[in-house]
């Protein structure tokens, strides 16, 4: 499983940098990642719902390591182009 195509849409705030939505081997989307700037830099928060309690579940996310950070280089590479070269919200990764 590969990421095919990555959006990132940068945001004025502090903490959130952008909001992403990446596409899986053409064929399957997740939208409502966010970029977040923690103490240790630059990071992917999956999408996550806030429960009744008030605390947040993830509604998507990767179930290995591995995964989560091919996930993450991916999108904080486009970030990245996207906000340092100033270039467009969308990359279509062709291998």
């Amino acid at each position: 499983m590969e990421v095919t195509e990555a959006h990132v849409y940068p945001v004025d705030d502090e903490r959130v940098k952008a909001f992403a939505t990446i596409t899986f081997d053409n064929c399957f989307i997740v939208r409502d990642l966010k970029i977040i700037n923690g103490p240790k830099g630059l990071f992917v928060a999956m999408p996550s719902r806030r429960r009744k309690d008030g605390t947040f579940k993830d509604t998507a996310h990767p179930l290995n390591s591995e995964t989560r950070r091919m996930i993450e280089a991916k999108v904080l590479e486009e970030y990245r182009r996207v906000v340092v070269n100033g270039e467009g919200a969308k990359r279509r990764y062709e291998d």
